[in-house]
């Protein structure tokens, strides 16, 4: 079982957020309704997630699959429900790239399995109704 610890860390807004390993995040509420923005918003939290989770998919089966990645970065960016109470992710579009020696059949189809197959953090979202689509870069 999982568990992370969540305490308030000022008079209005600002959680930080540890897990049993002491990690943390700092996470707060826009200025706009009275947060400091001090921290990342919750809902953000989740694209962060989705990021980890798919990453550490990625970056192990091309490992596996002894490709020489140098670098690996992402972009998500995310739309959200409007007008709904929650406002739940409604649509995601992630954009891969990966410098150094890599094969970009193997960097697409490694993609595919973590965001298909074996991201928990996408599954999720999907089961929420949010789509997610995304695309490759090779830098050499």
């Amino acid at each position: 079982m999982a568990r992370i610890e969540i305490k308030r860390v000022d008079d209005d807004y600002a959680f930080e957020a540890t897990d049993t390993n002491n990690h943390s995040l700092r996470m707060d509420a826009a200025e706009a309704i009275g947060g400091h923005n001090s921290g990342i918003r919750p809902m953000q939290t989740l694209l962060s997630g989705l990021g980890g989770c798919s990453g550490v998919d990625i970056i192990s089966i091309l490992k596996k699959q002894r490709q020489e990645v140098k670098d690996f970065k992402m972009v998500i960016d995310g739309e959200r429900e409007e007008g709904k109470e929650p406002s739940l992710w409604k649509h995601i579009h992630i954009h891969f790239t990966f410098t150094g020696n890599v094969d970009a059949d193997k960097a697409t189809k490694a993609c595919s399995l973590s965001l298909d197959k074996y991201c928990s953090v996408a599954a999720t979202l999907r089961a929420a109704g949010c789509t997610i689509e995304w695309d490759v870069e090779i830098i050499n």
